[in-house]
């Protein structure tokens, strides 16, 4: 699963909105798997947190996985 939302958010990340869309779905399809979760906090944070660092952390906060 978690290849697959990386491949989702590789092919989205030229548009801002589409990047914010995906990764929202993405959040709530993954659910409970908090290792995945934070995995793909990780991958998000290391390739595209210069881009959309504050994307990131805004769906990763509002889903209840940031402080």
């Amino acid at each position: 699963m978690l290849d697959f939302s990386k491949m989702i958010l590789s092919k989205v990340s030229f548009d801002p909105k589409l990047f914010h869309k995906e990764l929202r779905k993405l959040i709530l399809w993954l659910g409970d798997d908090k290792e995945e979760i934070e995995s793909l906090y990780e991958w998000c944070s290391e390739n595209y947190g210069e881009i959309y660092g504050d994307i990131i952390n805004e769906e990763f906060r509002q889903n209840g996985y940031l402080d």
